[in-house]
């Protein structure tokens, strides 16, 4: 079968090779998937470059692609839930990665069923962004109707954090370019802040959480945003010792992250709140959650451009230059 491989780390080319590999081989908890479509992130790219090695140290070569959907194929001896023929989705475990292949083999419980209303392609955008949202908001461990603020909910992990959050019981608060208000809106948003018009810092107080999808000097601002003991989660900023001890990562990688965090950790002590950074992982039934309350309303994820497999480096050059405005999914055929 054809796959795409990460062939070494290179900073300055993210190019992958695809080869002709063997077909995977089945434990007894796994599935076989034949892949339909793959998403295509950023996080792909970090991987070729050696940004993750911190926290994943891949060994080359390795298949690329960290999320897919596919149709099950075979499946091992323990696997139950799942059958020939089911319609699947995943965010693959970290340390089993390689959805840019035409079949692969996935941990039962890194599944999901795919909702009927979703088209493969569509459906490729929906593991990592549902994950990341779902986790973030177990990691703050939320609570019916408490509020939240989501910053740059107009993009795409805003058009999935929202629902989510007000399935949660909670009240979003959100800001963006003002042409997606009545969007985020529709999604369940209760307050919008045109960022051209207003600065949220300047709106919004005492909130109870904040997922923060900017970074920079714009986490410490969110987290002045927060009430006391407010907690916030950042999918941008930067790692630190919490977040290197809840992934295992070896004594000498929690230290250095320690090290690296602690600006943001004596940022929030300093503002009396929690912070945390995040790095999703596979988690079947979390992703199974989040589908269903997407097929309560029938969600369609922006996507921005699709191509075949075989032009998998052109997708990647494209993620690369940034600018997107929805997913790049790449479509076997």
């Amino acid at each position: 079968m054809k796959a795409a491989l990460h062939t070494k780390y290179n900073k300055t080319d993210i190019a992958l090779e695809i080869r002709e590999i063997a077909t995977p081989e089945l434990a007894p908890n796994q599935v076989r998937v034949r892949v339909k479509t793959a998403g295509v992130n950023p996080l792909d790219n970090m991987i070729t470059r050696g940004q993750v090695k911190m926290i994943v140290p891949y060994k080359m070569p390795q298949v690329a692609g960290n999320e897919l959907v596919g149709v099950i194929e075979a499946v091992g001896a323990d696997v139950k839930g799942f059958q020939i023929g089911d319609r699947v989705f995943a965010r693959l475990p970290l340390d089993q990665i390689g959805a840019f292949a035409e079949e692969v083999a996935v941990d039962q419980d890194a599944l999901a069923k795919v909702p009927e209303y979703l088209s493969d392609v569509e459906a490729a955008a929906i593991p990592l962004t549902a994950l990341t949202v779902m986790q973030a908001l177990e990691l703050m461990d939320v609570k019916p109707g408490k509020t939240i603020f989501i910053s740059g909910g107009t993009g795409g992990l805003g058009g999935m954090a929202i629902p989510i959050a007000k399935a949660k019981g909670l009240t979003v608060i959100t800001n963006g370019n003002g042409s997606g208000e009545e969007r985020v809106k529709a999604l369940g948003a209760d307050q919008f802040i045109d960022y051209k018009k207003e600065d949220y810092a300047n709106v919004v107080s005492d909130v109870d959480y904040v997922i923060d999808t900017l970074g920079r000097q714009e986490t410490e601002k969110q987290m002045k945003i927060l009430k006391k003991g407010g907690k916030i989660v950042s999918l941008i900023a930067m790692p630190n010792g919490d977040f290197a001890r809840r992934m295992n990562l070896p004594k000498w990688k929690q230290i250095i992250l320690s090290l690296a965090g602690r600006k943001f950790d004596k940022m929030a002590e300093k503002n009396g709140v929690k912070y945390y950074f995040i790095f999703v992982k596979s988690n079947g039934a979390q992703l199974q959650e989040a589908a269903n309350i997407l097929d309560e309303i029938k969600l369609k994820p922006s996507i921005d451009q699709v191509f075949a497999f075989e032009n998998v480096n052109d997708a990647l050059e494209k993620i690369s230059r940034g600018g997107s405005r929805g997913k790049t999914v790449l479509e076997f055929k």
